[in-house]
């Protein structure tokens, strides 16, 4: 059976707080340590402290490195993370999450991501804590990765570029298509490494997805806040056999007067609302005339904002709803390569048994233009390979 890991972000999340809840959970501290020292020439030194927070006994993780001013390209942190040679799919994953950090990065300045220059996520403690989490997300075997909305506050905070709003901008961009919620505090409840590791991580956001628990964690943030318990939770178990999964909200408008240059905004505003898949049909409406179906699902507890973002973005005067039951392939996630680049695979499971494979596109685009070549190609030959190594 499938082993899922849900990261509950109750105060938010940090690379810190993640690692210590994963190792809390009861993943072993010393291969970790062991595979940190190879992205330094100095030590890293992963320090480990007891906490409390709000009643709740948890763990502090801090990661102290060696005195550096150095502001690193993405590029240099492909290469420290790619010479480590993390093992199985950790190397991947924290990749993918600085890859997402430096696309985000390259949208707010309005560059690209090979030009971007990382100043506090380059630092080698932040690169530590990055390859820490997906080294204990790798020994704890998780499969598939499900994360809660996440908690965002205001205020501003110092870094590099001076004096940045809350949530900083690299984090908000990040969270684009993420649920999130607003709490009425002055703190940086998500960071920037903390966005891209769930973002990288997780297969999608909501509720805890039926599991049986086994193993559970806390990992505390430095700061002690008095309105909520600053402390990330992950709970690690065995999914439950695929079939019922629960409920789903259907949310529908007919559209006549839309101009078709919307559509595709309209269509996005609903994914960034949290809707799980969106999609339009022709239809032919009263006098006669074409339209659109607008449609999306959702979770129970997103229909608001959902609902919301087809009023906004449309020209409709009302969203209907109805409630569905739906049943879902369990799912995880592999990689396969590429012309020595590595692909996400989306893999659907039946009882166990492989019965869909299908790389991701993004991965592909992301290798095409490495490459030079058509997405086209690179999808051809990423599905290729998925059907011989994950279908096999």
């Amino acid at each position: 059976m499938t082993r899922v890991l849900y990261i509950d972000c109750l105060g938010g999340v940090a690379g810190d707080m993640l690692l210590a809840a994963l190792i809390h959970a009861g993943a072993d501290p010393s291969p970790i340590r062991r595979e940190l020292e190879k992205l330094s020439v100095e030590p890293l030194v992963l320090e480990l402290d007891s906490a409390e927070r709000h009643g709740i006994g948890a763990l502090r993780a801090e990661v102290r490195q060696p005195a550096e001013r150095a502001h690193r390209t993405w590029a240099d942190v492909r290469e420290i993370i790619d010479a480590a040679s993390l093992p199985g799919r950790s190397g991947e994953r924290a990749q993918r999450a600085f890859r997402m950090l430096a696309e985000a990065e390259a949208r707010i300045h309005g560059t690209s991501p090979e030009e971007v220059t990382f100043h506090e996520v380059g630092a080698l403690d932040a690169i530590a804590e990055t390859c820490g989490v997906a080294l204990a997300v790798e020994q704890l075997g998780a499969e598939r990765v499900v994360c809660s909305p996440l908690p965002l506050a205001r205020g501003f905070v110092s870094a590099a570029h001076g004096r940045l709003p809350l949530p900083a901008p690299a984090t908000l961009e990040l969270l684009r298509a993420a649920p999130v919620y607003g709490l009425d505090l002055n703190a940086e409840l998500v960071t920037p490494t903390g966005a891209a590791l769930v973002q990288a991580l997780a297969e999608s956001f909501g509720t805890l997805p039926p599991m049986r628990p086994e193993l559970i964690g806390y990992g505390a943030g430095a700061r002690d806040l008095r309105e909520i318990p600053n402390l990330v939770r992950v709970v690690v178990g065995e999914a439950l056999a695929a079939g019922h999964d629960g409920t789903v909200v259907l949310m529908e408008a007919n559209l006549d007067d839309l101009l078709p240059e919307l559509v595709p905004d309209a269509v996005e505003a609903c994914f960034g609302a949290g809707a799980l898949d969106v999609w339009t049909a022709p239809v032919q409406m009263k006098k006669g005339r074409p339209g659109i179906v607008l449609s999306a699902l959702a979770r129970p507890g997103f229909e608001g904002p959902v609902a919301e973002a087809m009023l906004r973005g449309t020209s409709t005067l009302g969203v209907r709803s109805s409630r569905l039951d739906r049943f879902e392939l369990e799912r995880e996630r592999r990689t396969i390569e590429v012309a020595g680049h590595t692909v996400g695979v989306k893999v659907g499971l039946l009882d166990g048994e492989v019965v869909n494979a299908a790389p991701e596109h993004d991965d592909c685009v992301a290798v095409a233009t490495a490459l030079g070549r058509s997405v086209k190609a690179v999808w051809s030959e990423a599905f290729a390979a998925a059907q011989r190594e994950v279908l096999r």
